[in-house]
This record gives structure tokens, sequence and C-alpha cells, in this order.
């Protein structure tokens, strides 16, 4: 039985996530990226993400990042790896999220008390992560910790992305949905990633969501104004229920009073960047 609120580890990785994400949206990684050759963003997107599975090829990616065309995919991997290691993605990678954190956060913030302790409680969460069936989080799993308290917060988070995310791709396949109408139904929530940031990013056309939408029509997930129905709505509340559930030794070995602790440290961090303009305006939306 659970000793934690209800969803209080999935407010507290909500607070985290966006943490490691956002070095996905910084320049300083393009920047990183493209001094080592690699220019096309989404060649650096599954170069980056993708780097702690080794030299993996398409196949790879497209199966643990779910959401992504495999045309797209395989018109980067494998080839990216001809022209760096993935050592060398791993660690412009870093490089990234250390001038992105200090940009978006600042030094103070960077440096203080409440980064160092965030690391402590987000690494002790990060302790209870199983490898079994979870490949990316696995991977990040075998990364060291980075010494700077700053870069160990990152670290975390992004194990505890990974976890979450990994057993959040279990979730998708009992529930029956594929790729694109994973993306259309989260969106319809309000809460998920715009059509335009899906289409521009993901490798799809607008035929492919239209035809996601259609589908998820014909099952009484969405309404004929695509918005989602009672039984999508709950649908979509039963997948954050069943990762929950997947995902709760983390938090319930870091303890509630842990838990509180990280999500409001993470919140504070997580405005901070956000005022900074470390996410695009229109990342999430309908529109």
């Amino acid at each position: 039985m659970s000793t934690l609120p209800p969803r209080a580890g999935r407010r507290c990785h909500n607070a985290l996530n966006p943490m490691h994400s956002c070095v996905y949206f910084s320049p300083d990684l393009g920047r990183e990226f493209g001094e080592l050759g690699i220019e096309d963003p989404s060649a650096v997107y599954f170069a980056s993400r993708g780097a702690a599975l080794g030299a993996v090829g398409a196949g790879t990616v497209t199966s643990t990042f779910y959401n992504f065309n495999h045309v797209l995919v395989a018109r980067h991997l494998p080839s990216v790896w001809s022209r760096i290691t993935p050592e060398a993605a791993l660690d412009a990678r870093l490089r990234a999220a250390d001038s992105t954190l200090r940009r978006v956060l600042g030094e103070e913030a960077v440096t203080s008390p409440e980064m160092a302790e965030a690391a402590r409680l987000a690494l002790r969460a990060a302790e209870a992560c199983t490898r079994q069936a979870r490949p990316l989080y696995a991977a990040h799993a075998d990364l060291a910790v980075p010494d700077e308290p700053h870069l160990a917060y990152w670290h975390a988070a992004t194990l505890l992305r990974e976890h979450r995310g990994d057993g959040h791709l279990a979730a998708l396949l009992s529930a029956g949905l594929d790729p694109m109408e994973a993306l259309v139904s989260h969106t319809a929530t309000g809460k998920g990633t715009s059509p335009r940031w899906v289409l521009a990013t993901r490798g799809w056309r607008r035929t492919d969501w239209d035809a996601a939408v259609e589908r998820l029509r014909s099952r009484g997930v969405l309404d004929a104004e695509g918005d989602l129905t009672d039984a999508g709505t709950a649908l979509r509340e039963e997948l954050e229920e069943a990762t929950d559930r997947m995902d709760a030794a983390p938090y319930e070995h870091l303890g509630a009073d842990g838990v509180a602790r990280l999500t409001e440290l993470a919140r504070g961090f997580l405005f901070t960047a956000a005022s900074a303009g470390a996410f695009p305006d229109d990342l999430v939306g309908r529109g």
C-alpha cells in the first residue's frame, strides 16, 4: 500500500521532467552539435537522447522513442554515428545542459544549497528505479553521475524521466494506442504537445494526424469536434494511473516528506527556467 498522497509521484515527475527536456529546446544543444558537424535538429535530438543506447540503428530509437515516424528516424540513424561517436554526443549534451541551466536558472540558483539538496533527493529517488524492460532508463543508469550539483540534478531528472517514460509506453501498448493516437489524444487533454510542434518535429504529415483523429472518433475517444469524450477522458486518466503504478518505486523510496520537498524545489527551478524563456511559447496546446 502506498505511503504517499495520491498522484504525489506524478506531480514530482511533472516538475522534474521539464528540467531535463529544456535542453532539447536550447540553442546551446544545436551549437554544441554544430561544432561536431551535426546541424539538422532531428539528427541532434536522436543522437543526443539516443546516445546512451550506443551506436544503435533507427529501429531501436523508433521503438524506444515511440511517437516518431520511423522514416524520419531512419533518415538520420545509423548514419549519424559515422560522423560522431555516442560518447561525443553524450559529452556535447552534458555541456549543453551545463550552459543551459546556468543561463535559464542563473549562477546563484545553480550554486545554491537548494540545488545540492534537490540533486541529493532526486538521486535518492532514482536508487529505486529498475532496469528490467526499461531500455532508455537502463542505458542512462549506466552513465556516471556528474560531480556538479546542477548537472547531478539534471542527470537524476533524466533517470526519473526515462524510467517513467519507459513504463508509459507499456501503458500505451496495453491501451491499444499507436504513436499518432497517443499524440492526438494527449494533445486533446490540453496538456500535450501542440499539433504544430508534433508535425514539425515527429516526421508525421497532417494526413497522419487526421487519420488518427478519425480512428479515435470511431473508438469513442474523441467527439465530432475533436474533444475528448467522457470515455476518452477516462482512458487518458487510466493511462496516467497505470504509469503511476509502474513508476511508484522511486517516490515510495524517497518517502512522502522527501517527495514533497523535491517537488517544491523542482517547481521553483521550473518556474525560474520558464520565466527565462526555456520553453517555446507554443509548445503545449491544441492549436
